[in-house]
């Protein structure tokens, strides 16, 4: 991808592109670039579709990815299919435009806001944390405002609604509530936003003065993805066996277990709109006369067959009103019934907006899934090992394109692995020696193959990994204990390069980082050192949370701190202290306290890393 493009320009393409890639596939169709320009009332005909889609598909693959995509803001100036394509998505509904000039410059921006956006979490924040007395000056937000911009500037709300989505997260001992300092605020918007990352926010392009500052595309983007990682959280078969009910004919549970989040809701939907036969392709257009929308609500609502959930009787009533706003309406007052009014307006439902349609379903799976696991079906489901997450997380905070929802199904044709090496600065031939997706039927898993073979090939040859008994065979096939080894290489590689960078070239290693904690220790007058990853004294969290005073002094409140007979209730209490302390301070913690608590060698290392790294800036 260009590096010609800001990051704040690229927040914007990629607002942009998901505004007009309606299905969340990843790629623009000929129909979905034609609903573009019909809902902005400038109707094409189909050959003028086709061939803007020809001059826009750069790899002729009929269709346009975020790459392309971005590629057309860059020839702005010069194209003129370009130009209409840019006109047409600005004019687009529930589309603000804002900021400096019509087109990317290093002068200014426009940037395309969602009011609608705007006005669904001003909303779910509100319902959310409305209870949390450490809100109660900024809540209610009013949403027809900017007050949500407002909101956020102090990091208190971001905090609150990551620990929402992934529950305990950070640790609320080290949030700064009273008395905010301009100081403070900004170690409220660190441990939020590295904290985001660790749970797979990608927030490489915001910083903590764009939030202070409130500028809404960042702002949004950041939401939306805290707020979606919770919304999809139980949509897992692991985490919820009743998934398997939605098993298809000749379907394995391997299979249903490489779906994406988003394809088991539209999966689920379809499961209880079958029984009045109709189906969904899409939270867009398929849903915008609410039809799906009623019977989806008759299907899940409860019969009153379980004591703690009352029979609730959908009155489909509203499913006859010939006005289409006034029937989303009468629609989502049965919705409320549920206690599933969350995400939508009338006119959302009416304008088709996909991220806010999914946001709708996911709020009603979660609270009304009504699946029952199916009986006599005799199989072991593994939840995903801490491990595991960590990798997953790290790689998503750096914006790997497809997201990476399964670990090893999601790198089985090495696209993501591909996408790393170039973070830690090995160059991938992307023209010789890459298959890019969509993969063909029949020879698919040939072109998946060799992506996996050049993949370890590189870090072989190219990156100096030690990948012995490693083949790309084993990539795509999934071999847990091969690929990890492969993932733990790029992100050590990943962790010490930024050391490196800090550090004038100088090579980092394992010995340097422990001598640099020692020797920072000892000049700070710490009686704690280390003598390895393995250091038994690190299960305690000590040693972490002395350096962390070393980097910025008095940041740690030593009277939370527990010392003496420490029980694994007292460890793991320090640790999550440690870790929210470093991410507060400015060190991109991926690891969990737990890590700390049975001293993961490798998860360790990369905290001391990353401390370093913090450490290095501050000198």
């Amino acid at each position: 991808m260009s590096t010609n493009v800001s990051a704040e320009e690229m927040e914007e393409i990629r607002e942009g592109f998901q505004k007009v890639d309606l299905d969340g596939n990843g790629y623009i169709s000929a129909s979905e670039l034609g609903n573009l320009f019909i809902e902005v009332g400038c109707s094409m005909p189909g050959y003028q579709i086709r061939e803007l889609l020809q001059k826009l598909d750069k790899n002729n693959d009929s269709r346009i990815n975020l790459e392309e995509f971005t590629a057309i803001f860059k020839d702005l100036k010069s194209d003129s299919k370009a130009k209409e394509f840019r006109k047409a998505l600005n004019k687009k509904e529930g589309i603000v435009a804002i900021g400096g000039t019509s087109e990317i410059s290093s002068e200014g921006t426009q940037h395309s806001i969602s009011e609608q956006e705007r006005y669904a979490f001003a909303n779910y924040i509100n319902s959310s944390l409305e209870k949390d007395p450490d809100c109660k000056n900024l809540l209610p937000i009013d949403p027809n405002t900017k007050a949500l911009f407002t909101a956020v500037a102090d990091g208190i709300v971001l905090c609150k609604l990551i620990n929402l989505s992934v529950p305990d997260t950070i640790d609320e001992r080290t949030i700064n509530k009273k008395k905010l300092t301009p100081f403070t605020t900004q170690e409220n918007l660190n441990l939020a936003l590295n904290s985001a990352s660790a749970i797979g926010c990608q927030v490489v392009n915001i910083g903590a003065q764009d939030l202070k500052e409130g500028k809404p595309h960042l702002v949004l983007g950041l939401l939306w993805q805290i707020i979606k990682i919770g919304l999809f959280a139980d949509i897992e078969l692991s985490r919820n066996e009743a998934l398997a009910a939605l098993l298809e004919e000749g379907e394995t549970l391997e299979e249903l277990m490489k779906l994406s989040p988003e394809e088991l809701l539209l999966r689920w939907a379809n499961f209880h709109l079958k029984k009045v036969g109709m189906s969904l392709t899409n939270f867009s257009g398929d849903i915008k006369d609410s039809k799906a929308y009623f019977h989806l609500l008759e299907q899940i609502a409860p019969d009153g067959s379980k004591e703690d959930a009352p029979r609730v009787e959908i009155d489909m009533t509203g499913v006859y009103e010939k006005d289409l706003t006034k029937r989303a309406e009468c629609m989502l007052k049965q919705a409320d019934r549920l206690g599933c009014r969350q995400f939508v307006t009338a006119t959302d439902v009416v304008s088709g907006n996909s991220k806010l349609n999914m946001a709708f379903v996911a709020t009603l799976f979660n609270k009304h899934p009504a699946l029952t696991k199916p009986e006599n079906q005799d199989w072991t489901l593994e939840s995903e090992t801490r491990e595991e997450r960590t990798f997953r997380n790290w790689m998503n905070s750096l914006g790997v394109n497809p997201f990476v929802h399964h670990i090893y199904g999601d790198l089985q044709d090495a696209m993501v692995i591909l996408q790393l090496y170039e973070r830690i600065k090995v160059p991938v031939d992307w023209d010789n020696r890459v298959n890019q997706p969509p993969f063909k039927p029949v020879v698919g898993h040939l072109k998946k193959m060799e992506n996996c073979n050049y993949a370890v090939q590189l870090g072989k040859e190219k990156a100096g990994f030690s990948l012995v008994g490693i083949a790309g065979q084993d990539l795509y096939d999934g071999n847990a204990t091969l690929t990890l080894a492969l993932v733990w290489q790029l992100m050590r590689r990943y962790t010490l390069n930024v050391l490196e960078d800090l550090g004038d070239g100088d090579a980092a290693g394992d010995d340097l980082i422990i001598s640099w904690v020692n020797k920072t220790l000892s000049e700070n007058g710490k009686s704690s050192s280390i003598k390895s990853f393995k250091d038994k004294s690190i299960g305690t969290s000590l040693p972490v949370l002395d350096l962390i005073d070393s980097i910025q002094p008095k940041s740690v409140n030593f009277e939370l701190v527990k010392t003496e007979s420490l029980s694994d209730e007292d460890k793991l209490d320090n640790a999550k202290y440690a870790v929210s302390m470093a991410r507060k301070i400015g060190a991109k913690v991926y690891a969990l306290p737990e890590d700390l608590v049975e001293t993961n060698q490798k998860m360790v290392m990369t905290i001391f890393a990353c401390l370093m790294g913090r450490g290095m800036k501050r000198a």
